[in-house]
């Protein structure tokens, strides 16, 4: 009885040091004046479980429209939301350093943490392992494999034929959307799709496992510490599935084509161009090549599919933006699949895409920084001291009022284009089209960009073009939402739409 008597004592004085704790940071924190949710500011587990609730850019717009342009989301986190401070922290000396929250992302295997481009905090690290790659990404080298998009487009489409044109089937689109994704980056890496089209299904688990991975990191990212505990534990790790399919996928397409020394076609893969980079730079490793390709694989199709689910989406929601756009398409007399350079011609339609980039972007959490020395001077005169952690959430910066007009919450993609019946002035549209442009954080910003941003457009600008040419299409119940998961990537399900052939032109 007496140890525990003991045990308790202590476990009650330990309980009193951390309320005294909490106490002492609230009162003493030069953030204490900083308006922000009660228990944010005594803890981390606010922003946890808000996030563990699928959507938190929307907290996080109704608390910027409640408090102002600063918000504090958690005891030493601050969120953003005005434009003026994008290219302080965002800027491309890269002196606002990534938080902990990315460190999440590291694989492990056995007991060593493999870092990645994404998830390091360390800009040299980052140089260093961009520097060898970074020339696969310019959109030079993205349009060298352009007729390998045309490819998996011709494939779609091809089923979307078979399994819904023909047999009057609704087809889940946002599914499809995934699968065309995945497949596409895959052709483009390595000549060769994960079948996800062909099997019209998860058939590899990967998507789920995808999926999973991204909940995790979502949601434990919040509180870091916590991931030593989890995913990253020494002794028995409790986390979301591996990407061992994935990696044993990559794997095998390099060991292939070592062999091989070819890809049998004419037109080059990222594959080609990552070994001959190898040659030249005989330090860079089997596995360093793999864990590239294994982010290559799954952030970039994640990314895009949410961009084109998205699209498709905004288009069939608003018949005057579909009418539009269909006449646009059928007076520019394209031949399809459509090059990337003839859809970035044609304005309505870039208006819609960027229309969809801006009111919906793939990210939906706040992309953090830590405050360098000499700390952030806010406007106000107040200054946000070295060591916090600042960002900004792109679902809230893009719906700031200033910049993008008094209906920034409303999809409208006319506000890129020239407001001629107003008698808007060219010299005045340009500087609003510009300060528009500089608001973006669709691909993120600065140092950091992301690496896949060529990539993304490619394909949407080419994909969103053909199908909208090829198919007539509505919404099977325009009357329905679709169904929205923030998981750092934003996941949109439940669109089913009616599809058959257009008689104007045929892929």
């Amino acid at each position: 009885m007496s140890l525990l008597l003991v045990a308790l004592q202590s476990l009650g004085g330990l309980l009193l040091l951390a309320i005294i704790q909490l106490l002492w940071t609230y009162f003493t924190t030069p953030l204490k004046n900083i308006p922000g949710p009660f228990f944010a500011k005594f803890t981390n587990l606010w922003r946890f479980f808000d996030t563990y609730g699928g959507r938190p850019e929307l907290t996080h717009q109704l608390l910027h429209k409640k408090h102002g342009s600063v918000v504090r989301l958690g005891p030493n986190v601050v969120s953003i939301s005005d434009p003026k401070y994008l290219r302080v922290i965002y800027n491309t000396r890269g002196d606002y350093l990534k938080s902990d929250f990315y460190t999440v992302n590291d694989t492990k295997v056995g007991s060593q943490i493999i870092k990645n481009v994404f998830s390091t905090l360390s800009n040299e690290f980052h140089s260093a392992a961009l520097r060898p790659i970074q020339k696969f990404y310019k959109m030079s080298a993205v349009l060298a494999q352009e007729p390998l998009v045309d490819d998996t487009i011709h494939a779609f489409f091809k089923h979307l034929d078979e399994r819904f044109v023909d047999t009057g089937k609704t087809c889940k689109i946002d599914e499809w959307m995934l699968f065309f994704s995945w497949d596409v980056i895959a052709q483009m890496t390595f000549k060769r799709p994960m079948g996800f089209m062909d099997e019209g299904r998860d058939h590899t688990g990967i998507l789920h496992t995808a999926n999973q991975a991204l909940d995790y990191f979502a949601t434990i990212g919040q509180i870091p510490a916590l991931d030593h505990w989890l995913a990253k534990n020494p002794v028995r790790p409790i986390g979301p599935p591996s990407f061992d399919s994935a990696a044993v996928f990559c794997a095998q397409q390099v060991m292939e084509r070592k062999q091989s020394g070819s890809n049998a076609s004419g037109t080059p893969d990222m594959l080609d161009g990552f070994l001959e980079m190898q040659k030249v730079n005989p330090a860079v490793t089997d596995m360093d090549l793999i864990g590239a390709l294994i982010i290559n694989i799954v952030a970039g199709a994640d990314t895009t599919a949410s961009l084109l689910r998205a699209s498709v989406y905004h288009v069939l929601k608003n018949p005057r933006v579909h009418k539009r756009l269909m006449e646009e398409l059928d007076s520019s007399k394209l031949a399809t699949p459509v090059t990337y350079a003839a859809a970035t011609v044609l304005p309505y339609f870039d208006a819609i895409i960027r229309e969809t980039g801006r009111i919906g972007p793939g990210v939906g959490l706040l992309l953090e920084r830590i405050v360098p020395e000499g700390g952030l001077a806010l406007s106000d005169g107040n200054v946000i001291p070295a060591g916090t952690i600042v960002g900004m959430n792109p679902y809230v910066v893009h719906q700031d009022k200033e910049v993008y007009g008094e209906d920034a919450a409303s999809f409208n993609p006319d506000r890129w284009l020239r407001d001629v019946e107003s008698g808007e002035e060219e010299n005045d549209f340009q500087a609003r089209f510009s300060r528009m442009k500089a608001t973006d954080l669709t691909f993120g910003a600065g140092k950091r960009i992301c690496l896949g941003k060529s990539i993304a457009l490619m394909q949407v600008y080419k994909a969103i073009t053909t199908l909208f040419l090829t198919y007539d299409m509505s919404l099977a119940d325009p009357n329905k939402e679709w169904h929205v998961q923030n998981s750092w990537f934003i996941r949109q399900s439940d669109i089913d739409i009616k599809i058959q052939r257009r008689k104007v032109t045929k892929a």
